[in-house]
Order: structure tokens, then C-alpha cells, then sequence
């Protein structure tokens, strides 16, 4: 391009300011953590330069709700006039970065120049009064409001080198001048700062807590852990915690503290609650994506020299320090499970108490999780939170699971022989179990599939001649169920009513609500699983025929008994009454109840053919 072509790009310095200070952060409280953050800073610079002299390095932050002001002054390296028109004045220069490339120290925080303009968007006025270590016997005072245009004099020299940034605060903005409010959210962001930072006049600084990774604590170091912990998780209590460590590989130099929270999670519920700490300082509050999508319910904090911050610094690049500390994360997690599991036995047992759905989903994903809860997590059944090995057990050495929302009649016929039947309508229930089943080498019986029935329902031996079925088929059946002949156990049970699954999520999905509830590319896959079937068999009625009952009903059908029709009838009544206690849909239970009675009587006022009447008096001398 001809140099005569070239023109410099024009800034509108209050639109930049605007953006920077208003819209870069999330929050107004963002402010605070920076200009904190540029006080530990220059202690940092300040010990760098001037090694040799003797300082005691503090922040200490003021809040005055009277004069709606919030003041934080350090006893840094302080400002000469010329850094505070390059540094302070000049948007997106920072010395602190430029040091850092120096001296390549890790302590320094700042990245961009830019967190001074946070100032400006809790604040109407911003005045600096500063005296650079260099220049003992100078002061200069900065001042600008909106940060557009701003004015530097010269004033007396501060006691000592540092510096005092005061803010006036908007109307809107006046609750941070509460010194009960700083400290709650001081407390929080410089929890990991190894300058003391002190609010108001008190005597122990915010960041006064034994952090258990950096220090060894005397005492029980588990015991450390859990303090921590529970001084700074938020909402839930910890049932247990371990620690993070740097990678040995050298991926990664992050190190903290996470715990198992106590908290109710299930399924996709997500209570993951991660803070992390860029050299000392807090960078994201909710950093849950570093965790594995199962641990819903792990909290922690951690802390690192290498991430890399967004501009805003309330975020993290997804870069390969981001990526080396997820899996540093996911390792220390379950590390951290094994360890609970072998020197803390109560506090484990309580984890599988409370976490043992979320639990069944995490061993899907990790094959070390899966070996570590395979025979521990407790698996919703019938009779309560099994683990899956007193399944098996209670089971003959076979797992039974219900694939639908209800286990139907078969749930029914397996409570009759006491046998459980594990929930596999329950988050990750049926994909840990079938995985078990694998590891076990046991037998699974998937109740209302296919394969789940055959093994249920045996063949009957000999089949009914046509006619007897048909006639049962009309005396026993609704619309939409096939009579099945079969034998199962408990014999005494005559009949066992199977809703077909495949019919019932056909139904589910061509509904026209599916089409709002259901993302499109899933009902596509999900309709054409379902085209292979018809949907008109909704359930199976399976006839026992080794029940004394269906015995004494075809034996009075093939003797042309008048009382066949009305002990069918009783049969069907119980069908539709047994169906309700299972939670179906069977036919009209009021009807069903009033058909019982109708049996009843009818049968009892029969007289049994082939019987002698019992006579009204007996001959003397004979009991009844």
C-alpha cells in the first residue's frame, strides 16, 4: 500500500472507555478484585526492584457509606508522574506485564493494562494518591472522572512509598462502600493472596486461612483439608475432601483442594462448583467446565500460574494448559474416591448414600470408577437401594431389571417370590447393570423386552387346541392384548399382563408434542427404531397354564360347566385389579370390583355338578 494511503485509525476514547469499564466485566464487584490485585502487584514490583529494603507489605481496603467512597491503599512501589501517564493513563499498558517478561516472575498478576478502567464503571470520580519507593520525598495525585480526560498534581509525599486509590461510588453502586460487604467479597477473591489485605481497622487480615496445599499444617492433614473446605464452600457441606497436584508429567502446575459436597444431585443435575486462582487472585467464580460433566457433585478451588485469562479475567482460554488441568482434575477425583474408599470408610459410605445415582453415571464414564463402585454403588430396586452383587444374589445369580416406568405385572410376579427388580427407568441404571452383568458374568434379565419374557415365560409344553384359546383370548383379553399361553412361577399366580415397550415409546414419540420435546435429529433415529412394529399389540397376556386355576377353568370349559363363563369372568376381574395395583391401564377397575362380587355370587349359588348336596341334617353321631 502507497505510504501516502496510510492514515491512523481514530479512537473515540469514551466510547473505549465506555466498553472497557461498563461491558468488559460481569459484575461491578470485578472492580475491587482489580484494583486489589494492582496493590499486590506493586508489593511484588516493589520487592523485585528493592530487595534489600525493609517494608512491611499490607492492602488494606476502607469503605465509608457517609461519603459513598471505598479506598485501597498499599505500601507498594508506588507511582513517579511519569509511569502514571504511561501506566495509569494509557489504555492497554501495563507494567506490570512488562515486568513480568523481565524478570519472569509468577507472582505478578496482571496481564493487559486494562483492569484500572474497572474503576470507572463503579465510579464517578477516581483520585490516586501515590509516592514511588524511587522518589521517596515526591507525591502525585491523579484524578479524572469517567476516565476520558483526567489531571495530575504534584502533593506531599506519603508516609511511606505505596499508594491510595480512592473511588467515589455511583448512586447505584453505594452498597460496596459496607465494610461487612467488602469483607464477604474481599474474603472470597483474595482467599490464596500471600500480602495480608486487611478491611477497615481490623486487626486480622481477610486472607488470614492456613491453606492446607501450600503449607504443612500440623496435626491431621484430612482433617486441614475439611476445614478448608468447609470454610469455603458455599452451599453445601463437605463429606470428604483430597488435594490437586501438580502433574509429574509437568502438564500441568495446578494445585487446590476439591471435596465430595453434600449435596442432592440426580442425574443431570449439575452442583459442580470449581473456583479457580490465577497467581493468587480469583479469575472465575464458576469454572465447573474444568470438571467432568459426572461429577455433579464436586466442588473445589484450585490454583494456577499458567492458565491463561480472558481480557475481562473472569474467564479461561480453552488452551492446552485449560485441557492438561481437565484431566489433572478428573484424576485427582478419582484418586481422591479411592483414597476415601480405603482410609475412610464412614465418610465413603455417606458419599454412596447420597451420590449413588450420580455415581452409577460417573462409572460409565471412567473405567477406574467402574472398578472401584462396581460392587459398592447401591442401584435402585423394588426393595429399596440394592448394591448389585445382593441383586445378583437375591436374584439366583441373575439381575432383573424393569425397563419401563413401572415393571408392570412381571415387577408383580417377581415381588410374589421375593425376588428384586432393579429401576432401569433410573438414571444410568441399565447401562451400569448390563455392564456388571459383563464383568460378573451373570445373567440379566431385561423384564418387559424380548429376551427378558422368553427367559420368564416358558413354552407351555403342549399347545391349546384353537378353539380353547380363542375362547379364552375373548373371555380374558382387552382391545390391544394378546393372550400368550405359557408356564411361569409362582404357579399359583393364573395370569401375568406385559405392556409391550416398543408400542408404548411409539405411542410416546408420535405424539405431536414429541416434536417440542425431543431434539429433531433424536426422534428422527428414535421413529425409525419404532417403524419395525405396528403398535396394535400393546401388551401380552400370558396365561399360566401350570396354575391350578387355569387347570380347573379348562377342565370346566371342555366339560361344558355352567360356571366356566363366571370363573373367566373372575379371572379377568382380577387381571384389571391387579393391573391397577401395577400401575397400567387394564380396563375399568370400578366395573372390575363389581365383577367380582357377580362371580362370586354366581358361583356360590351354583350347585357343583357331579357333587352330592350337602344334606341339611346329618345322621347321628357324624360331623360336619
Amino acid at each position: 500500500m502507497p505510504a501516502e494511503d496510510l492514515r491512523t485509525t481514530e479512537v473515540d476514547l469514551g466510547g473505549l472507555v465506555s466498553v472497557l469499564a461498563t461491558h468488559l466485566y460481569s459484575t461491578p464487584l470485578v472492580a475491587l478484585r482489580e484494583l486489589v490485585q494492582n496493590a499486590h502487584d506493586s508489593h511484588t514490583r516493589r520487592r523485585l526492584e528493592d530487595p534489600d529494603a525493609a517494608h512491611t507489605p499490607l492492602i488494606r481496603v476502607r469503605g465509608d457509606a457517609a461519603r459513598r467512597t471505598v479506598g485501597i491503599e498499599d505500601t507498594g512501589a508506588g507511582l513517579t508522574e511519569p509511569e502514571i501517564h504511561a501506566y495509569l493513563a494509557t489504555v492497554g499498558t501495563g507494567y506490570t506485564r512488562l515486568l513480568r517478561e523481565v524478570t519472569g516472575n509468577d507472582e505478578l498478576i496482571g496481564a493487559f493494562g486494562l483492569g484500572f478502567l474497572s474503576a470507572f464503571s463503579v465510579a464517578d470520580e477516581v483520585t490516586v494518591t501515590t509516592t514511588s519507593h524511587r522518589e521517596p520525598a515526591l507525591g502525585h495525585r491523579y484524578r479524572s472522572r469517567g476516565g476520558e480526560q483526567y489531571s495530575v498534581e504534584p502533593v506531599a509525599a506519603r508516609p511511606a512509598p505505596g499508594s491510595l486509590v480512592e473511588l467515589t461510588l455511583k448512586a447505584e453502586h453505594a452498597h460496596l462502600a459496607d465494610e461487612d460487604a467488602l469483607r464477604e467479597v474481599l474474603a472470597r477473591y483474595c482467599v490464596l493472596l500471600t500480602v495480608p489485605v486487611y478491611v477497615g481497622d481490623d486487626e486480622r487480615p481477610v486472607n488470614d486461612v492456613p491453606v492446607p496445599w501450600r503449607h504443612e499444617i500440623p496435626g491431621d492433614r484430612h482433617a486441614a483439608r475439611m476445614r478448608f473446605a468447609a470454610a469455603f464452600g458455599r452451599r453445601f457441606e463437605p463429606l470428604t475432601a483430597f488435594p490437586v497436584s501438580p502433574a509429574e508429567d509437568g502438564s500441568t502446575d495446578a494445585a487446590g483442594l476439591l471435596w465430595v459436597q453434600d449435596g442432592g444431585t440426580y442425574g443431570s443435575t449439575d452442583n459442580r462448583d470449581l473456583a479457580v486462582y490465577l497467581r493468587g487472585m480469583l479469575l472465575s467464580d464458576d469454572a465447573r467446565d474444568l470438571l467432568p460433566g459426572w461429577a455433579g457433585f464436586i466442588g473445589g478451588v484450585v490454583e494456577s500460574s499458567r492458565l491463561t485469562p480472558t481480557a475481562s479475567r473472569e474467564d479461561l482460554q480453552r488452551d492446552e494448559h485449560y485441557r492438561a488441568l481437565q484431566q489433572a482434575l478428573t484424576d485427582a477425583i478419582v484418586d481422591g474416591l479411592y483414597e476415601t474408599a480405603r482410609l475412610h470408610p464412614a465418610a465413603w459410605r455417606r458419599i454412596l448414600s447420597r451420590h449413588g445415582q450420580d455415581l452409577l453415571g460417573a462409572a460409565l464414564c471412567d473405567d477406574r470408577l467402574f472398578t472401584l463402585l462396581a460392587d459398592d454403588v447401591p442401584v435402585p430396586t423394588s426393595q429399596g437401594d440394592l448394591t448389585a452383587g445382593a441383586l445378583r444374589a437375591a436374584g439366583g445369580g441373575a439381575v432383573h431389571i424393569a425397563l419401563g416406568s413401572s415393571g408392570g405385572f412381571e415387577e408383580m410376579l417377581y415381588r410374589a417370590m421375593q425376588v428384586p427388580i432393579a429401576r432401569g427407568d433410573r438414571y444410568a441404571v441399565l447401562p451400569f447393570l448390563r455392564r456388571y452383568a459383563q464383568l460378573r458374568d451373570c445373567r440379566i434379565v431385561e423384564l418387559g423386552s424380548e429376551s427378558g419374557n422368553r427367559e420368564l415365560f416358558r413354552e407351555p409344553g403342549q399347545p391349546l387346541p384353537a378353539e380353547e384359546s380363542a375362547w379364552l383370548a375373548a373371555a380374558l383379553a382387552d382391545d390391544g392384548e394378546q393372550l400368550v399361553p405359557a408356564r411361569f412361577d409362582p404357579p399359583g399366580l393364573p395370569l401375568v399382563l406385559v405392556p409391550d415397550r416398543e408400542a408404548e415409546l411409539k405411542a410416546r414419540i408420535e405424539d405431536d408434542r414429541a416434536d417440542s420435546r425431543i431434539p429433531s435429529a433424536a426422534l428422527r433415529l428414535a421413529r425409525a427404531f419404532t417403524a419395525r412394529t405396528d403398535g396394535e399389540v400393546k401388551a401380552r397376556l400370558y396365561l399360566n397354564l401350570a396354575a391350578p386355576a387355569v387347570q380347573d377353568l379348562l377342565a370346566a370349559y371342555r366339560a361344558g360347566h355352567t360356571g366356566a363363563a363366571t370363573a373367566a369372568g373372575l379371572l379377568r376381574s382380577l387381571k384389571v385389579i391387579m393391573a391397577a395395583a401395577a400401575g397400567s391401564a387394564a380396563g375399568d377397575l370400578t366395573a372390575a370390583l363389581a365383577g367380582v362380587g357377580t362371580a362370586v355370587a354366581a358361583l356360590t349359588a351354583a350347585e357343583p355338578a357331579g357333587l352330592p348336596a350337602v344334606p341339611d341334617t346329618l345322621p347321628e353321631g357324624e360331623q360336619p
